[in-house]
């Protein structure tokens, strides 16, 4: 069996979103003929830990664990944080006003730390990966970045060694949709610019997680980017009643489950329930808006703007294994995309996962992005624009028609192809390729 080392900041049992593309394919390399070995800090930095996803990380496996320096405890001090206070991530704010202080932190972290606040990891990470690929065979080398820190490990293994290397980029890098807001000078733009175009031209395959992203890259690095997307995993859902058979929680629900930042705030959505609801008392009782996740303090202000704040419910994290029951309990699951420039690409582990609960999905975002095209090719729901006031209200009417008919369900069809185990196949054919 091949070896393959894969450099990731995130790994049980830290939570959360960016853990899952890597801890779901490694659980079906072996299938395939390749053996995992996963490189991650032994400290890292990050808001979420979730015991509950150990399960998932396959037996023997190696992983190689070493200390990160981050400059999270410096800002603690300056924004007179408690050390245990965790830092968000993705400009959300839960509550306190983004200060003239928080405002000089985003210019520090885009300017000073480049590419990210894991800078610091890299030199360490190559010394330390060095001695091990010496001393034991390595037959390719996968990055996953964000952070993007982890394709400069990896690029210099591949000057050190000439391994086979793969650059997998979960989102974009000067292409993401948040980039005009780090507040950046044109020296750390053209810094930030010249390592990810290093990144394109230097590794051996490049893969992302879209088609829409798939051709920034590729405009970029003038060269082919594959797509394997995210994904489900099939071993989530099993064991649970998932579609109309599954129990329901109570109520009209709109349930939006993970982060959601001032750029998801679905404000032409509250509007038009805020509307109905004036119109429809029986709308008004059977509302529940429920956030299972980090949530912006602006969505529970737009709420209360629209009279709708006492139909809402909050949750800050539950365990993934309790959040894919939830999926498939909800009337209907919310997906907000960012309203930003550049978000066309997006298409979360969420989406996927959303298919596998077989619920209706009410889709924010654009009609024509991928995630639309899914939706539309799946028949698991629909995507409304931003600012469409006429097409939301009569999605709304619809579900909630179909809600007090019983008829709340969908048949979503052609999602096979986006399970964990299918993509982890795809991911191995690659492997196959560059390292033949």
């Amino acid at each position: 069996m091949k070896k393959v080392l894969i450099i990731t900041y995130y790994w049980p049992p830290t939570g959360g979103a960016g853990v899952q593309r890597w801890l779901k394919f490694s659980k079906y390399f072996r299938q395939f003929g390749w053996e995992p070995i996963i490189y991650t800090p032994s400290n890292p930095d990050f808001p979420i830990n979730d015991e509950t996803l150990l399960k998932d990380i396959p037996n023997d496996l190696t992983v190689l664990k070493t200390q990160i320096t981050e400059p999270y405890d410096i800002y603690r001090k300056i924004m007179r944080k408690k050390k245990t206070e965790t830092v968000n991530q993705g400009f959300l704010s839960e509550g306190k006003e983004n200060t003239l202080m928080q405002s000089a932190m985003i210019w520090v972290r885009g300017n000073f730390f480049i590419p990210d606040a894991r800078k610091f990891w890299i030199k360490p990470s190559i010394s330390y990966l060095s001695d091990y690929i010496i001393k034991n065979k390595i037959d390719a080398i996968i990055s996953t970045g964000p952070p993007h820190s982890m394709h400069l490990i990896a690029m210099g293994l591949k000057q050190k060694f000439n391994l086979p290397w793969i650059a997998d980029f979960r989102d974009p890098w000067t292409q993401i949709d948040f980039y005009s807001q780090l507040k950046l000078s044109s020296f750390a733009d053209n810094k930030h610019k010249k390592l990810e175009h290093q990144v394109l031209t230097h590794a051996d395959k490049v893969v992302t997680i879209s088609p829409s992203c798939g051709k920034d890259l590729e405009k970029l690095g003038n060269r082919k980017v594959d797509v394997i997307t995210n994904g489900f995993d099939t071993d989530d859902f099993t064991p649970i009643a998932i579609g109309v058979d599954s129990p329901m929680l109570e109520g009209f629900l709109f349930h939006h489950i993970g982060a959601l930042n001032k750029d998801r705030n679905p404000y032409t959505l509250w509007k038009v329930l805020g509307e109905l609801c004036k119109e429809n008392p029986d709308l008004k009782r059977d509302l529940v808006i429920k956030f299972t996740g980090k949530t912006d303090a602006i969505a529970f202000e737009s709420l209360k703007q629209n009279g709708i704040l006492d139909n809402s419910q909050k949750t800050d994290y539950l365990p993934h294994s309790d959040v894919v029951k939830l999926m498939a309990q909800s009337p209907v699951l919310l997906l907000a995309l960012n309203n930003t420039p550049n978000n066309a690409g997006v298409l979360s582990g969420k989406l996927f996962e959303y298919l596998a609960a077989k619920r209706p999905i009410f889709g924010i975002g654009l009609p024509d992005a991928d995630a639309a095209a899914i939706l539309k090719n799946t028949h698991a729901g629909t995507m409304v624009h931003f600012d469409d006031y006429e097409g939301t209200k009569k999605a709304v009417v619809e579900l909630y028609q179909k809600y007090k008919t019983n008829q709340l369900f969908i048949n979503s069809t052609s999602i096979d192809k986006y399970s964990r185990e299918n993509c982890a196949k795809d991911y191995a054919y690659l492997l196959s390729e560059v390292s033949k």
